[in-house]
């Protein structure tokens, strides 16, 4: 058996089943838009069949979410709204699916066995699958046949669900990385200008420590953050666009110099005794952070009513825009989070159920109170001129931060598109630590991560294909 066959035969096995490879056929060949889809430069949008708004009373749909904790208090509440108050008699039963990653597993497992749900919430880096998939009716096809205006989108969250013109998933909960500080340690140290680099953190390092400091950066290994600082130099994670302009078929971190120049100035920092390993995932140096023990973290937007009450007024918070790698790269953010896909279940009843709910859930006073609740950033710009949300700015003006900073990006920085992107995110962390313990160089890091990446993405394809 060659290497290719052996390959093939075991992400079979592990990944995928004759049914899913069927699903995906079905999609390229109804759509023309599988792994070849991006040829063109406009996607041709998928005609679909949507019952009237008026036919739909006692229509229930499940929706499948991922959202536990206070999140997941918030989608009930939203949930239980809409089905109050409805005018066309439709009733959406929530269930929570787990993690993200468990989530899109039930799917997979409910699809075969054509028991899926209506509307499903799927993470970022599930977006190439989802596509591929063959369950879904792009979102674009229900715009389209409701003439819903697009504009009051945010345009650089519903940028990263576009490819060619086509906008396959409707933005929810979507949320960009910040950098974090102690203001009151910057102050003991003297600083008043915040650093835009991790080349400029590394500058003020001593005088951090000096300024009561016990670690300059608690710096997690996590993937969404490599991803951003290779965004942040302008570069691209893959090629073929990023995966946009067709199925990425390598990585292009490692030709195009993104990985080792984010690795190098890591690596310093940790020489230098600034970021310690404060182990791996995006919550990874918060305690240090909150606890006041480091002067700078990187966390997600969302977090950051978690962090003011972690900190609860030990030391004010600053927040300052995702850290660049060098301060002379010009680039911008991504966004994280996830978004809403409908499944294409063949009922016109169900489908416009589905579009209504959507169509609440994006509003501008949904957006604004799930904003409030959660951190996330509203997706409909209209929100901005609710109470709550003005309320909320008030109450976090660290927010605007995120806002100013999701705004200044522009949309060709929305972000890579990869069929494999959690087994990448899973060997980026790895090599990032194995290279920081001193088991292997820069080079040699960033050589393993595209290898392992691009042999994972090579069976993905073979099976795909």
């Amino acid at each position: 058996m060659t290497k290719k066959a052996a390959q093939k035969e075991e992400f079979m096995k592990k990944k995928l089943t004759a049914s899913v490879l069927a699903a995906a056929s079905v999609l390229s060949m109804s759509m023309g838009t599988g792994m070849a889809f991006a040829d063109e430069t406009t996607a041709e949008v998928p005609e679909i069949e949507m019952a009237d708004a008026s036919e739909v009373d006692k229509t229930t749909i499940s929706f499948w979410h991922s959202m536990g904790g206070v999140n997941g208090q918030a989608i009930d509440t939203l949930v239980q709204k809409f089905n109050d108050e409805n005018e066309y008699g439709i009733t959406v039963e929530a269930e929570y699916q787990g993690s993200y990653d468990d989530a899109l597993n039930k799917l997979k497992s409910a699809q075969i066995g054509n028991m899926g749900a209506d509307l499903v919430q799927v993470y970022e880096i599930g977006t190439r699958f989802m596509i591929e998939s063959g369950w879904i009716v792009p979102m674009q096809s229900m715009v389209n046949a409701d003439e819903y205006d697009t504009s009051v989108l945010e345009p650089n969250l519903a940028a990263y669900y576009t490819i060619n013109d086509m906008l396959y998933s409707m933005p929810f909960n979507s949320s960009t990385p910040l950098m974090y500080y102690n203001k009151d340690m910057f102050d003991a140290a003297g600083i008043t200008e915040i650093p835009d680099s991790l080349e400029a953190i590394a500058q003020i390092g001593d005088k951090l420590l000096d300024g009561g400091a016990q670690e300059v950066m608690s710096l997690g290994i996590y993937g969404w953050f490599f991803e951003q600082f290779i965004g942040k130099q302008g570069l691209e994670y893959a090629n073929n666009g990023n995966g946009r302009t067709e199925a990425a078929t390598a990585v292009a971190f490692d030709e195009n110099g993104a990985a080792a120049n984010i690795l190098n100035e890591w690596k310093n920092l940790y020489d230098l005794g600034y970021a310690p390993n404060v182990g791996k995932g995006g919550d990874a140096g918060l305690a240090d952070f909150s606890a006041g023990k480091s002067a700078i973290t990187l966390g997600s937007t969302a977090s950051l009513k978690q962090i003011l009450q972690d900190v609860d007024g030990k030391f004010e918070v600053g927040t300052a825009y995702f850290p660049k790698v060098k301060s002379t790269d010009e680039g911008g953010v991504s966004i994280g989070g996830a978004s809403l896909w409908a499944l294409d279940n063949n009922d016109p009843k169900k489908l416009r159920a589905t579009w209504e709910f959507v169509k609440f859930l994006i509003s501008p006073e949904s957006q604004a109170f799930w904003n409030a609740e959660t951190g996330y950033f509203p997706v409909n710009v209209d929100a901005h001129d609710e109470d709550v949300f003005k309320e909320n700015i008030e109450k976090y003006p660290q927010f605007e931060t995120a806002i100013d900073q999701l705004h200044d990006s522009a949309p060709q920085y929305a972000g890579a598109l990869l069929s494999v992107f959690s087994e990448a995110r899973a060997i980026v962390e790895s090599e990032i630590e194995s290279m920081l313990n001193g088991n292997e160089t820069v080079d040699e890091a960033v050589d393993s991560m595209a290898s392992q990446i691009n042999d994972a993405i090579e069976e993905y394809n073979l099976v795909n294909n």
